[in-house]
């Protein structure tokens, strides 16, 4: 039996459908996990499939202009890989276009660090070009390199993880210029207060 929850109920102003970081969308998207023989594997178009029926039932569900979809088209954890992303992603991003989405948000790392494949294409340029919408950008962003993204149209806003959760006043940190505290990768995941409340907030002087 479905339960379909409004708003209302839920007291949510919007949804992120997770497509990204190998869980299961993913899975569908890349040739690396998927190895179906039906109509859910083999052409882009049909490991396509799952990705546009997951929107499609959110969507009619949930407005459209309050829904998201988060994708990670080189993100190389968990065993993930694909054979041609540009064409996959290229191909995703002109079919969620035609959701009418309120945005859509790629992670993919600008440098080596965190699940970097150094050896994939760029790939969010050519999102970028198919995109008719609004486009985050997210994966290893200073606040120059952000700004610079922003200006020259390579993205409509940037999102920050890992810095936030190492800056819990990052807007502040970047505001003023000031230094940053730098995350702790082993406390990821882990339980308790440790890695999560206790980074130090900005002390004004």
């Amino acid at each position: 039996m479905w339960l379909q929850i409004t708003k209302t109920d839920a007291g949510f102003d919007g949804v992120e459908i997770h497509g990204a970081n190998g869980y299961l969308i993913d899975q569908f998207l890349r040739d690396s996990s998927n190895q179906r023989s039906d109509e859910y594997g083999g052409s882009i178009e049909n490991r396509l499939r799952f990705l546009r029926e997951v929107v499609a039932a959110v969507t009619n569900t949930w407005s459209a202009d309050r829904t998201g979809v988060r994708l990670s088209p080189t993100m190389s954890g968990n065993g993930m890989a694909n054979s041609d992303p540009i064409a996959l992603y290229s191909r995703t991003a002109k079919m969620l276009s035609g959701f009418q989405l309120a945005y859509l948000h790629v992670a993919e790392a600008i440098r080596p660090g965190r699940l970097y494949n150094a050896d994939a294409p760029r790939v969010t340029p050519c999102i970028r070009a198919e995109f008719e919408g609004v486009l985050f950008a997210n994966g290893g962003y200073e606040k120059a390199t952000a700004a610079n993204a922003i200006r020259v149209g390579e993205a409509d806003a940037i999102v920050f993880g890992q810095k936030f959760i190492a800056n819990p006043d990052l807007p502040a940190r970047l505001r003023n210029d000031a230094p940053l505290n730098e995350p702790d990768v082993a406390t990821y995941y882990a339980p308790g207060a440790l890695g999560y409340t206790d980074y130090p907030f900005l002390v004004k002087r």
